[in-house]
């Protein structure tokens, strides 16, 4: 270790925001592909993750809410369980559950203390400095294998699958909810690059779920399986799901598969809460059959019933009328546009958007722009953000093929102004929605909801 780094290192962290801090302050280092760094660490550490039992979760779109659908089962079946997800909404701490409750502010003070030396360390070493979701995730471990405890951890990749910093673990199911075009200058700009990056975190002998429709995304998952000799459970194939209702409390589904059959019901809206929801049905399915996991009826049905996920198609406010929804790519911004048809037909559309800086804003519009009366354009608060002017040129570029005559466009580079805006524009029989960027949704639900103690981030 340098002199410096001994130095920078040799007093503790002393709060909870010293810790948040601390580990925030390694976002400059950026997102660095490969499991070389975190390896090394758990290996100083004992590793910690070869003494857990995961499901693994990739997938374009509808991770958070199937780790939230699995987390609520096995909850409600009897079983602690550990949840690592990313982004986070409201406070850095919901990143890190333990049967739904985030991590304690003191036990992420603790282990940010052990944690901070070993990252100095390695800092100074060719390997370079741990990023901040390599901190974040050997923290996840640590908090599981030596604070609570859970029978089994539901585990979110954070970008891609392959070398991202959790596919570390070897679960005992994984699964990929779905493939879409998003992180392209990482993980690569065809179906079949981002399906083999998805596809890295299938493990020798280890079961995988996936709904993954695209011929070409399944033929990769599909040879990936084969070559490591695992079982693949495909949607439409080794089983099948039909949506049988839906309603402003929620939606059905008839689930039909190799085990068992059954009629299930979330409270969740989107139509592509079915999707995720089947997903995680079958994962559950395998723990049923080859784990002996007890998972009775009655709390399968219960569970998927009282699954929440924030700001996933989440209707935050009655009058005037406002849904959430965190869709930032193009095929959130389709499911997006079919589940405001399915559940709000017929209703005027005002829509709030602000996005981060990246090139597929063009099919995100041409899905979503033939729905929207009025837009209101706006910027995250947020370091890549994309300005509220660029985004409007998009706008102008599709709109001739895509909006309505009347569209009526509004530009406020400031989000809370934007959404005074939104509330305003917003009458009775309107509906209001605000999409894109997490990074925004996390601002706009803490000033609906007066939440003061909102800290949002990656």
């Amino acid at each position: 270790m340098t002199e410096l780094n001994a130095r920078d290192t040799a007093t503790p962290l002393r709060t909870y925001d010293e810790a948040v801090d601390w580990i925030n302050g390694l976002i400059p280092f950026g997102i660095r592909p490969g499991l070389e760094r975190i390896e090394t660490l758990m290996v100083q550490l004992g590793n910690p993750h070869q003494r857990l039992k995961f499901i693994h979760v990739a997938g374009t779109n509808g991770k958070g809410s199937t780790c939230a659908f699995l987390t609520s089962v096995l909850m409600q079946a009897g079983y602690d369980v550990g949840t690592f997800t990313s982004p986070y909404i409201t406070k850095f701490t919901n990143r890190f559950q333990y049967n739904s409750e985030d991590i304690p502010e003191e036990v992420l003070l603790k282990l940010s203390n052990r944690l901070r030396p070993l990252v100095a360390e390695m800092a100074s070493t060719p390997l370079g400095s741990p990023t901040m979701f390599e901190v974040s995730t050997a923290l996840a471990l640590l908090y599981y294998a030596e604070e609570c405890y859970p029978d089994i951890v539901v585990w979110e990749t954070g970008l891609g699958g392959r070398m991202d910093v959790t596919n570390i673990v070897t679960p005992v199911v994984s699964v990929i909810t779905n493939i879409g075009m998003d992180h392209t200058d990482v993980l690569g700009d065809t179906i079949e690059q981002i399906a083999y990056e998805k596809a890295g975190i299938i493990k020798p002998g280890v079961p995988v779920v996936t709904c993954v429709s695209q011929p070409e995304a399944v033929k990769v998952i599909q040879e990936r399986a084969q070559q490591l000799r695992s079982t693949v459970y495909l949607a439409g194939d080794q089983f099948s799901y039909r949506r049988l209702e839906s309603s402003k409390e929620g939606q059905g589904f008839q689930f039909t598969g190799p085990f068992r059959d059954m009629q299930i019901h979330i409270r969740m809206q989107g139509v592509y809460q079915c999707d995720n929801a089947a997903a995680a049905f079958m994962a559950l399915e395998v723990l049923r059959q080859y784990m002996a996991f007890m998972l009775d009826e009655d709390d399968i049905k219960l569970g998927f019933d009282n699954a929440f996920w924030a700001g996933r198609f989440e209707q935050i406010s009655g009058n005037p009328l406002i849904v959430l929804d965190g869709a930032h790519n193009p095929e959130g911004a389709e499911s997006l546009a079919k589940s405001i048809i399915d559940v709000y037909p017929q209703k005027k559309l005002i829509l709030m958007m602000g996005m981060l800086a990246n090139k597929h804003h063009e099919a995100y519009l041409q899905h979503i722009l033939p729905l929207v009366d009025t837009l209101i354009l706006t910027e995250p608060d947020f370091r890549r953000k994309m300005a509220a002017a660029e985004l409007l040129q998009i706008v102008e570029r599709v709109r001739p093929a895509t909006a309505k005559k009347e569209l009526e466009i509004i530009v406020e580079p400031d989000w809370a102004k934007a959404l005074d805006l939104l509330k305003s524009r917003t009458e009775a029989e309107d509906l209001g929605v605000v999409s894109g960027t997490l990074y925004l949704i996390a601002d706009v639900r803490a000033a609906l909801l007066h939440q003061t103690d909102s800290e949002k981030g990656w």
